[in-house]
């Protein structure tokens, strides 16, 4: 099995669930990696963006194409 590597930033806890919802529906295997540490209070995610999409180097062009489509809307 392939090793997870980042693919894509997410802007917020919405997209990262838009991104799951479909991810899942298309049996993608990936992992939502928050970027929100308590110690902080969130000032990663301020500076980095709320977090990102972990996946298969392989499948990195399909999860582009998904988010893509789903941002434009």
């Amino acid at each position: 099995m392939e090793e997870f590597t980042k693919v894509q930033v997410l802007r917020n806890e919405i997209e990262a669930q838009m991104m799951d919802d479909a991810l899942t529906r298309q049996g993608i295997p990936h992992r939502i990696r928050s970027y929100h540490d308590s110690a902080y209070d969130g000032l990663f995610q301020l500076a980095r963006g709320w977090g990102h999409i972990e996946a298969q180097p392989s499948r990195r062009d399909e999860v582009i194409a998904i988010y893509k489509e789903l941002t434009s809307s």
